[in-house]
Order: structure tokens, then sequence, then C-alpha cells
């Protein structure tokens, strides 16, 4: 395996699958076995869900709610979400534990970064709930800064589409996929990768993101094993 310890990033809307909203119980558990295939392997396995599915501060915010209201919210969407996964895990037989950076003492362990390294040691893998436990914050940036917070090899982002591209692949058919690019060209051609604050604190530590189709069933365990699978940004 190219990569020994991976944070991989999950975004709230890939649990919802077709339905527009909640979550897809079929998807979550095709997304709990390439966790669980990767981690049989010997990797090493954090995960932080958004939970856009459910609830987005932001969008809350802009229709006339308190932005910070509206991101506590949004934290504990990211918590059901965590909770789901964790489940579907756990029917497998794979040890997890869900940490949350609010304290949620009766459904989840409160976030300690040593804490949650000895649980990666231990083989367990561990789903980081609700964000930087901050408002205004990203689940972009929580997954920036807890993979250099636990000495993370990557960021791996799963979306739906096999990496990035000059454009929206959807809507321009002449859009090209990157197979790699620098930090700098993410900011200046401004894609869509993770948002400025979480691309800042992987350029600042040399943190590679992978952005890649974690829908395609066995790309996960490609992208750890150092397969061409998406697009490197580093």
């Amino acid at each position: 395996m190219k990569f020994k310890r991976i944070l991989l990033k999950l975004s709230g809307e890939a649990l919802m699958g077709e339905q527009g909203h909640g979550i897809d119980p079929a998807v979550v558990s095709m997304i709990a076995e390439q966790v669980r295939l990767i981690q049989a392997e010997g990797v090493e396995v954090a995960l932080v869900i958004g939970g856009g599915n459910i609830f987005r501060g932001v969008a809350g915010a802009t229709k006339g709610m308190d932005r910070v209201s509206a991101d506590h919210m949004g934290m504990l969407a990211t918590m059901i979400n965590a909770l789901a996964l964790q489940d579907a895990l756990e029917h497998r037989g794979v040890q997890t534990r869900v940490m949350s950076g609010i304290d949620v003492p009766k459904v989840a362990e409160s976030y300690i970064r040593r804490r949650a390294m000895r649980h990666l040691e231990k083989g367990r893998v561990v789903i980081f709930g609700a964000g930087t436990g901050n408002p205004y914050f990203s689940t972009d940036t929580a997954a920036a800064l807890r993979a250099n917070e636990i000495n993370a090899q990557v960021v791996m982002k799963a979306t739906n589409v096999d990496g990035v591209y000059t454009a929206d692949p959807k809507k321009d058919p002449r859009a090209t996929r990157y197979e790699r690019i620098t930090f700098q060209e993410v900011l200046e051609k401004n894609l869509k990768v993770m948002d400025a604050a979480a691309i800042a604190l992987c350029r600042e530590n040399k943190l590679p993101i992978l952005v890649f189709n974690m829908m395609e069933p066995g790309n996960l365990m490609a992208a750890v094993r150092g397969e061409v699978v998406g697009t490197l940004v580093n």
C-alpha cells in the first residue's frame, strides 16, 4: 500500500444517493464495504463527513437564520451521518469510533487528538463528526485540519466525478481532467476542489489531496495502492 494512514472526506450529499435527501442505506453500505476492504489490508482510516444531505448551515443562513445557529444545526447533521456509517461498518465487523468536535457524550467521544491516533494505531476506523466544532468553518476545512493533526499521508476527497476538470464535465463536453495540479493552480483557477481555507492548510503542510470517484467500486483500493485514480493536488 502506498498510503498507511489516510483521511477520507465524504460529502453528506454522497450518502443520499438518488433520493434527493436523507440517507440511502445502499450507498452507506457500499462505502462501508470499500472502507472495510482497505482497512483489512492494514490501512489506517479516518473519515470526515459533511451534512448537506440533511442540513447546510450556509443555506439556512441565506434564508434568514442566524449563521451560528445554522452551523450548529449542520454540525448535528454530520453526527447523524457519522452514526449511520459507524453502524454500517460495525455490521461488517469493523471496530469504529465516532469522535465529535462538540460534546455529545451520550452518542460519541469528544475529539482528543492523542486518543484519535491511538484508535487508529489499534486498527479502528475513526469518524470525525461535527466538523471543527466551530461555526463558519466547513467540513472541508475540518478534513484538512484533522488530517494534519493525525499525521495522515493524504486527504482523499470522495466525489461522484473522476477527478478535477477544467470545467464542469456535466455541462461542458470539452472539459478535460487534470491528472496532477498544484495547490496554486487550484486557487488561481478557482477550481472547486475544497474551500480556500482547506487548500491553504494542505499547501502549508505539504499534504496532498486526491480527488476521485468513490462511487466506482474498487477505486478506493486502487487509490491507496498508489494507482492512477482521479486528480492529485500537491
